[in-house]
C-alpha cells in the first residue's frame, strides 16, 4: 500500500503510496466517477512510443506478476472485463524480455482519459533505524493490526461500513486517531512487531506504506502496509503551507521533516493533525507489496486511482521531469492518488531512491495502455 501505498487508505500508504512531494496545484477533481465514463480518446500508435526497452522489459516482467489479479478481479474503472486480457496474459508469459517493446505494440491499444493532462510525485522504501524487541533508544512501536479495529457492524449505508471499534457499552464509535495512539491508547491492546528509534522518521515511513527497520548490527525487518485506523488522513505540508510556513510548492518532503526537526515543540501537534495511522505486517519476499499484493518495483510500479486505471494495466508517462518518461505498471494505489491522470512512481529504496522520490512534482501526459479492441467495445456501448 500495500505499499502507499498505505498508499489505499491516505492514502498512501501506495496501499505503497503517499506521495513524496506534494503538487504545488492539484489536478482537478474529475467530472466523472470513473473512467468509463469520462472522455475516452485514442492515443498515439504504441509502436510509434519512444519505449527504452529495458523500461520496457521491466514493465513486462511486472505486467506478467500482476496478471493473476488481472485475470481474477473486476475493474473498478469500468473499462475491462477480465476476459479482456487473457490473451496478452497468455502471451506475456513466454515473451522474450529483449523485444518486450513489440509485445505491448502488438497487443496494446493506447487511450486518454479525460484529456490525459495529469499530474506525477513519486514515493520510495524508507530505510530507518528500528529493532524488533525494545531497547534503549528504540521507544516507537510498529503496532500490526489490533483486534478491535473493525467495521460498522449491521451497516446500511452506501459503499464499505466505516472502520472503528465497539466501545465498552456496545456502541460503535471512530478508532483511536493518531494523537490517542501516540498517547498510549494501544499499550498492552495490539501487538508490536517492532519498534523505532524517530517519531518523524517512522510518520514518514506511515506515510510511504512500507519500508525497512535497520537495526544497529545491520539486520533489516521489511514492513508493508496491513491496515488503516479509518481516520482521515491530513497532509501536513498543507497545513504548514497554511500557516505560512511554505508557499505553495515548497512543501517537500526533505523540507517538512527539516521544519519539524527544527521546532520539536510543535513537532507532535502538526503530526498529530493527520489523524490517520498505519499499521503494518512484516514481508520476507523480495520487495514492497502494492495494492495488487506483489512486489512493487523500481521505475516500473506506479500507484493510481483504480477507478480511472485499470491495476496491472500499463501506462506510459511522458513527463516534464524526464527522470519519469517510459513505460510503467499501475500496481499500487493511495488515499492522495485521486482523479484521472493522477500517478505516483516508485523509485525502490535508498538515498537515491529517496531523493528522486521527494523531489518528483511534475506535470504529464498519462497514456493508458488496454488490450486492442477494449476502446472499440466501449464505443459500441458494450461494458
Amino acid at each position: 500500500m500495500v505499499l502507499r501505498r498505505w498508499a489505499a487508505a491516505m492514502a498512501g500508504v501506495s496501499l505503497l503510496a503517499a506521495c513524496a512531494a506534494p503538487p504545488p496545484e492539484p489536478v482537478p477533481p474529475p467530472t466523472a466517477d470513473r473512467a468509463a465514463d469520462a472522455r475516452l480518446e485514442p492515443g498515439a500508435a504504441v509502436s510509434t512510443m519512444a519505449l527504452e526497452p529495458g523500461d520496457a522489459a521491466a514493465a513486462l516482467s511486472s505486467f506478467v506478476e500482476s496478471c493473476p489479479r488481472l485475470l481474477a478481479r473486476d475493474d473498478a474503472s469500468g473499462l475491462t472485463r477480465a476476459e479482456d486480457w487473457r490473451t496478452a496474459c497468455d502471451a506475456a508469459r513466454v515473451w522474450p524480455a529483449a523485444s518486450a517493446r513489440d509485445f505491448f505494440a502488438g497487443y496494446f491499444e493506447s487511450v486518454e482519459v479525460a484529456g490525459g493532462d495529469g499530474f506525477l510525485t513519486g514515493y520510495f522504501e524508507p530505510q530507518i533505524a528500528g529493532v524488533r524487541d525494545r531497547t534503549p533508544g528504540f521507544d516507537v512501536p510498529v503496532y500490526a493490526m489490533p483486534a478491535d479495529l473493525v467495521r460498522q457492524p449491521g451497516y446500511a449505508g452506501e459503499g464499505r461500513a466505516p472502520l472503528g471499534r465497539v466501545a465498552e457499552d456496545g456502541g460503535f464509535v471512530p478508532y483511536h486517531e493518531r494523537a490517542g495512539i501516540v498517547s498510549g491508547a494501544l499499550d498492552g491492546k495490539a501487538e508490536v512487531i517492532g519498534w523505532a528509534a524517530d517519531p518523524i522518521d517512522f510518520f514518514f515511513l506511515q506515510i510511504q506504506g512500507s519500508g525497512q527497520l535497520r537495526a544497529p548490527d545491520g539486520s533489516v525487518m521489511r514492513i508493508g502496509y496491513a491496515g488503516q485506523n479509518g481516520r482521515e488522513y491530513v497532509a501536513i505540508g498543507r497545513i504548514l503551507r497554511e500557516r505560512g510556513v511554505f508557499q505553495p510548492g515548497e512543501a517537500t518532503m526533505q523540507g517538512i521533516v527539516d521544519w519539524l526537526r527544527a521546532n520539536p515543540a510543535e513537532a507532535d501537534e502538526v503530526m498529530n493533525a493527520n489523524k490517520s495511522w498505519v499499521f503494518f505486517r512484516e514481508l520476507t519476499g523480495d520487495g514492497p507489496l502494492g495494492a495488487l499484493d506483489v512486489p512493487v518495483r523500481p521505475h516500473a510500479s506506479v500507484a493510481a486511482d483504480p477507478r480511472f486505471v485499470p491495476l496491472g494495466a500499463p501506462v506510459v508517462i511522458d513527463a516534464a521531469d524526464d527522470e519519469a518518461d517510459g513505460i510503467w505498471i499501475a500496481q499500487d494505489t493511495g488515499g492522495a492518488i485521486k482523479g484521472a491522470n493522477r500517478l505516483d512512481t516508485f523509485w525502490g529504496a535508498g538515498d537515491r531512491a529517496k531523493a528522486i522520490a521527494g523531489g518528483m512534482s511534475s506535470d504529464a501526459a498519462i497514456t493508458l495502455l488496454l488490450p486492442r479492441g477494449t476502446l472499440a467495445r466501449l464505443r459500441a456501448g458494450d461494458r
